[in-house]
């Protein structure tokens, strides 16, 4: 426990005769000297009664503290905030759940004077009330050794609370639950009210505030709601303070107190702009606790609470500022109602503990909040924002990090289109959940789309990332998956590199699990990745995942790839054999498979519905490099318009076709390729053997060339370039006539 030095106060006066206790409490002579008399006196004689010594001994313990505090004029002891009734429970303002009755106090002197005069125990039931920390304590118990024992048991109970407090506030993770620790665990054992004031916006590490330091109301917390405020704020309003209010209501709950709370009349100030050099500022820069009575307090409540907040009067009020790591974030108010004892000065020492420990473990909680946002926003860049929509093929994905406390991790996954219409579909995953695990995975992400934008086989793909894998590390580790679909072919070639194989939905209904040949993870090094060519037929989805899918500590990967396949099939049969389930759906019905010991590890999921392009919509020549290939180019486009039926694109196509054509034949030495594809848009592909990719330039009026691409720019709806392994493709897209209308 960290000590805060408190400022001593001197004994309060007592009556003549007493004294004062270690604490500065006043004493009651004539009780002990009642007690001391009694125990004399039973023990002088051989035929004394133990019992009637000790009823006797408690007589004079009730007789003496009845003249000693009920008496008129006479000091009241310090530390007796408020006459508690001799019975348990029957005053009307005992709180019984956390202030010790004082008949408990009264039945351990008495038990200890009777044995002291050689009697035997107290009576069975001869004390009541709840143990616990009660906070300030009750008036110096008269006695010998009892008022030592006394306060060592209310310290006991104090340390005891601390540890639970703190312990409780400790639990929390993230903001609101450490303040919402903090008010749990001081209401009502503590006080019955507290307000938590944080600096807004909070900062961050070493973070400046460029402006004004505001606090905000962030939660209050209190014993009961407010139910009527209506006789106690008329009473308060015509100048009645709050002892006078509890005396003409004859009883005063804290219910009725207008202090705190987004149900009272009077709430507290939602906001509160520290000034420099205010009142609030000095006790803030004070860091330590201090009572609402002393100077300080009294000037800067007003500051935090608003100006017409009600003060509490006394010691029953505790403003401690919360101070992190560096610097003042906040402060909380402790406030205790009139019908119970106030605050001591010990009180303050728990207040700080308190405010310690909240401060430190909000600093914590704003920190591993920028952490956690920072890695979310990695993750979050580094995979796909919206996936892209390739002719031939629907996608649809999802991505679920492991937990909430972990939500960077390694798993990526991806959608590259292709030349040709074809669509590259990566999955991977990188071991481990941090930081370095995102920073991995996005760059073996970029890899792999540069890789594929060379148009390189699966394989050919995989061994590059794992050279890669091996350049950032030794301990680099990855599994993924890579295949590419095409359209035209209805084909699709896989490659695996140590991921779980991929699942094949087809159009009747039946799951199957592609038999791929696993290979070793990404980053082993020296070893060969072999691919599969498969089908894909139109209307069949293929659905690549992560192990976090269908691997946990309740089933191993096997048994989860199995009951994917199960529920795939499940999900195609409630949808109908003769059309395929939603894709999006059936993303969800997926994931709805896991169990609450089935989230170990991050989720990525990727769907592909093959919808394919029909034969009849694909026109395919080859055309040696010679002066006449343009030619034959436009007689062919011209051709397959006319089957098509789309006459009306005749003039834009052929022109468009002659310059691309032209300008391939001019560095090719292989036979140039032409296709045309219609889906939604009329897209044309002119590929040759000539790496270098052509580029759009202002020719001048001198020039007789390089107007070609500027006529493709201007006529085509879109228009682009793609190197190859074995050369490039150049190819543009116009519009179908009235596609707008059909959209």
């Amino acid at each position: 426990m960290t000590e805060y030095p408190t400022s001593q106060e001197g004994p309060q006066p007592v009556a003549s005769g007493g004294g004062t206790d270690e604490a500065g409490h006043g004493k009651a002579p004539i009780a002990a000297e009642a007690v001391r008399t009694h125990a004399a006196g039973a023990g002088t004689g051989p035929a004394a009664d133990p019992g009637a010594a000790a009823a006797a001994a408690a007589s004079d313990v009730r007789a003496a503290r009845s003249a000693a505090g009920a008496a008129p004029g006479l000091p009241r002891p310090r530390g007796a905030a408020a006459e508690v009734p001799a019975a348990a429970g029957s005053g009307p303002g005992q709180n019984h759940d956390n202030a010790r009755p004082r008949d408990a106090a009264d039945a351990v002197d008495a038990h200890d004077a009777a044995r002291g005069a050689g009697a035997g125990p107290a009576p069975a039931g001869a004390g009541g009330g709840a143990p616990g920390f009660q906070g300030a304590g009750g008036p110096a118990v008269p006695g010998g050794g009892a008022p030592d024992a006394t306060a060592a048991r209310r310290e006991g109970d104090r340390l005891r609370f601390v540890g639970a407090a703190t312990r409780r506030i400790a639990r929390g993770i993230d903001l609101d639950e450490i303040v919402l620790g903090l008010c749990r665990a001081t209401v009502p054992t503590f006080s019955d009210a507290i307000l938590v004031y944080l600096r807004d916006p909070l900062p961050v590490g070493d973070e400046r505030p460029v402006g004004p330091v505001v606090l905000r109301l962030r939660r209050t917390d209190r014993l009961r709601p407010i139910d009527d405020l209506t006789d106690i704020s008329s009473t308060i309003g015509a100048g009645m303070d709050l002892a006078g209010a509890a005396g003409a209501t004859g009883e005063l709950d804290f219910s009725q107190l207008p202090l705190v709370g987004p149900q009272g009349d009077l709430p507290a100030a939602e906001l509160c702009e520290i000034r420099p050099g205010g009142a609030l500022a000095e006790v803030l820069r004070g860091v330590r606790p201090v009572f609402a009575s002393s100077a300080g307090a009294r000037a800067a409540l007003p500051e935090l609470l608003g100006a017409d907040h009600p003060l509490p009067r006394g010691n029953r009020a505790v403003l401690a500022p919360l101070r992190g790591r560096r610097r003042v974030i906040g402060a909380a108010v402790f406030l205790r109602s009139p019908e119970r004892p106030a605050f001591e000065q010990n009180d303050l020492l728990v207040a700080a503990q308190l405010a310690t420990h909240t401060a430190l473990g909000i600093d914590k909680a704003v920190l591993y909040g920028r952490e956690a946002y920072i890695a979310d926003e990695l993750q979050r860049t580094m995979l796909p924002d919206s996936l892209p929509q390739p002719t031939g093929v629907r996608l649809a994905s999802r991505y679920l990090p492991a937990a909430e406390t972990a939500r960077v991790g390694g798993d990526w996954y991806d959608a590259i289109p292709l030349p040709g219409s074809r669509v590259a579909l990566v999955v991977g995953d990188v071991m481990g959940h941090s930081m370095t695990s995102a920073a991995i995975m996005g760059q073996l992400r970029t890899t792999a789309q540069t890789l594929a934008q060379l148009d390189l086989p699966p394989a050919e793909v995989l061994h590059h990332l794992d050279e890669q894998a091996q350049r950032l590390g030794s301990d680099r580790m990855a599994t993924c998956l890579y295949a590419v679909y095409d359209p035209v072919a209805h084909r699709i070639t896989i490659a695996n590199a140590g991921h779980p194989p991929p699942v094949l939905l087809h159009l009747g209904g039946r799951a199957e699990v592609l038999r791929v040949p696993p290979g070793a993870p990404i980053g082993v090094g020296g070893v060969d990745f072999e691919a599969v060519e498969l089908d894909a037929p139109a209307g069949a989805t293929l659905l690549l995942y992560t192990d976090g899918l269908v691997e946990s500590r309740l089933r191993d990967v096997w048994t989860g790839i199995e009951q994917l396949r199960e529920r795939l099939a499940t999900t195609a049969q409630l949808t109908g054999l003769d059309h395929p389930p939603p894709l999006e759906a059936l993303c969800d019905d997926v994931l709805d498979m896991l169990g609450p010991g089935d989230r170990d590890d991050d989720i990525a999921l990727l769907a592909a519905r093959f919808d394919g392009i029909a034969p009849s919509d694909v026109a395919y020549w080859f055309l040696d490099p010679e002066e006449t290939a343009p030619g034959r180019a436009r007689r062919f486009a011209r051709r397959a318009l006319t089957r098509w039926g789309l006459e009306d694109l005749s003039d834009s196509l052929e022109l468009l076709v002659s310059e691309v054509v032209t300008n391939a034949v001019r560095y090719a030495e292989r036979p140039v390729t032409l296709r045309l594809l219609r889906t939604d848009v009329l897209r044309c592909e002119v590929g040759d053997d000539s790496p270098q990719l052509p580029r759009q330039r202002r020719a001048r009026d001198t020039d007789e060339g390089g107007r070609g691409l500027f006529l493709v720019n201007r006529l085509a709806r879109r228009w682009g370039a793609t190197r190859l392994s074995s050369g490039k493709v150049v190819w543009f897209e116009l519009p179908l006539p009235g596609a707008g209308e059909r959209r």
